[in-house]
């Protein structure tokens, strides 16, 4: 073969339940990992984790269940896919971590000092409900529901100041059409 990359080796077995169940999820082969460590070589977050990308693999492999499921790093990771693109044997590794958030929060394993989960839950309702951002909503409700009050304060002035911090809360029409796509992702998949 010339130029290009080579083709992905395939596993056929999976290594415990975990990986399967990731698989089932995300459609993302753990068990094609070979532990290169390119994913976490690339990784702008992985000195931040506890866990490197190829590690999280690995526990995942070897159905480290409890590890994975309360690792800071699934809540870390800025869903960059930077360990996507650089895997040689085209593992999902962005799409995994995905997978494992999902599996964590069902689970209630997740790291217990992170405010991700947090910020997603009111995230998304906001775009439940109106359709986009507001942002100084958002803000409050983050701020009131991490008891996070004045971390960040300082930055309040400026961002009304500039525009950033918009007093009225936008709205967007389609409320029905939204919630038919929240429901549909709910039920996992195209319907």
């Amino acid at each position: 073969m010339t130029g290009g990359m080579a083709p992905p080796i395939e596993i056929e077995s999976f290594g415990g339940g975990l990986a399967c169940e990731v698989n089932e999820r995300s459609g993302a082969a753990p068990m094609s990992c070979y532990q290169c460590a390119k994913c976490s070589s690339g990784c702008p977050v992985a000195a931040a984790g506890d866990f490197k990308p190829h590690q999280l693999v690995r526990m995942v492999q070897t159905d480290q269940r409890q590890a994975v499921l309360s690792s800071r790093f699934l809540w870390q990771c800025t869903s960059c896919q930077t360990c996507t693109t650089r895997c040689p044997q085209q593992v999902d590794i962005a799409g995994m971590i995905d997978a494992l958030r999902g599996i964590s929060l069902a689970a209630g394993s997740q790291e217990p000092h992170s405010a991700v989960p947090v910020f997603n839950e009111i995230f998304l309702d906001a775009i439940r409900e109106r359709g986009r951002i507001f942002e100084l909503g958002l803000m409050v409700n983050f701020k009131l529901r991490t008891k996070r009050l004045f971390e960040d304060a300082d930055k309040a002035p400026t961002m009304l100041l500039k525009g950033k911090l918009p007093l009225s809360a936008p709205r967007v029409d389609g409320k029905d059409e939204r919630k038919a796509l929240f429901d549909r992702a709910a039920e996992g998949g195209d319907k």
